[in-house]
């Protein structure tokens, strides 16, 4: 007689409702699921072009959601909703930018040692530049020097643009996403199976048989669901499960022009992401780190992960998500213990009763 029980896959940790699982399209019924797909972002090269914004809306024919600004940045969007299934967050800070190596982009270009040598030679003229202007002759009197430019650098200092110790404003983008956790809340609180995990270990909603009643909304740890107005109903991002099962890439991940929305077998990203973060590390960027790329956190890994550049809470992201029907188990048993324990008093008192 053959063993039929799933064994687990390596690295599976054990569900918080019903004890060790596979990976999740072979728990939820497709015991022939293909390698699981996801969402690496890579936020370090993301230029804030909002490219994954308009591709998703064009290809899922999602209406627009009023462009209001926030009024503290160039975001038109402000955060992810039912009409919003990709949002690119500007975050602005002030921080010092001094200490990190040049190269650290998606192209290799040394722009802090082209900054460092503005205005230090005759081939790099600019503010501060000790070389003769273009309309300068030899002995006439020099131009007027530029208000508020630097000053030169004396030979063998540092130039005054360069970046060492600095302070100034820089932009963080991140494009936020439906996170496709390995144990989604959603899906354990809808009612009417509208949500279901595919085969290729993502989540998805059927509109058609969502009954609107946004118990999936607060069960989210990231807020991503949302409810359109006009009927109730719940809408997040697919990860384009329409392409995916033709073999093409999400629409976002296909219009992002730095690859820092990547897809592909989520074991590979996370792997191709472990080696970016330690390139970032070895530039002097220390701030560098995974977020949703651990199996063992509180939803079983996501997904889609991210490489931030800094704290998770700078990004509007929770520093440590848990499923929230985590304790659903032990609620049950309490619940249980209390009704078995009612019965029994309720028994011992008519048995105590007079005759």
């Amino acid at each position: 007689m053959t063993d039929d029980t799933e064994t687990p896959v390596p690295g599976a940790r054990e569900n918080l409702l019903s004890g060790p699982q596979p990976e999740p399209a072979r728990a939820a019924g497709h015991p022939d699921a293909p390698p699981r797909m996801g969402f690496f972002t890579d936020t370090s090269v993301c230029i804030g072009c909002k490219a994954c914004e308009v591709a998703c809306k064009e290809w899922n024919a999602i209406p627009e959601d009023g462009l209001e600004l926030t009024g503290m940045s160039y975001d038109n969007t402000q955060g992810l909703g039912a009409d919003t299934w990709r949002h690119v967050a500007f975050i602005e800070q002030r921080k010092p930018l001094g200490g990190q190596e040049p190269g650290v982009g998606h192209e290799s270009v040394d722009v802090f040692a082209a900054a460092g040598a503005l205005g230090t030679s005759p081939s790099s003229p600019g503010p501060g530049s000790t070389a003769p202007a273009p309309g300068d002759q030899p002995g006439g009197k020099p131009d007027a020097p530029d208000d508020g430019a630097p000053p030169a650098a004396p030979a063998g200092e540092i130039s005054p643009l360069a970046p060492e110790g600095r302070t100034e404003l820089r932009w963080l983008m991140s494009s936020d996403v439906c996170k496709h956790c390995t144990h989604a809340a959603c899906l354990d609180v809808c009612p009417t199976g509208s949500l279901f995990r595919t085969e290729f270990g993502t989540v998805v909603v059927q509109e058609d048989i969502c009954n609107g009643c946004g118990y999936c909304v607060p069960a989210c740890p990231y807020g991503v669901i949302d409810q359109r107005p006009d009927d109730g109903r719940v809408w997040k991002c697919t990860l384009c499960y329409d392409r995916l099962g033709v073999g093409m890439e999400p629409a976002c991940a296909k219009a992002c022009p730095t690859d820092s929305i990547q897809f592909g077998p989520l074991d590979e990203l996370r792997e191709r992401a472990a080696n970016r973060v330690a390139q970032l590390h070895s530039a002097g960027v220390t701030d560098a780190r995974l977020y949703g790329a651990d199996p063992g956190d509180g939803v079983g890994g996501d997904g889609a992960f991210f490489l931030l550049l800094d704290e998770p809470e700078v990004y509007g992201l929770p520093p440590d998500p848990v499923v929230t029907t985590r304790d659903l188990p032990a609620m049950w048993r309490h619940a249980a213990t209390a009704a078995v324990s009612l019965v029994a008093l309720t028994a011992a008192a008519f048995a105590r009763r007079p005759r």
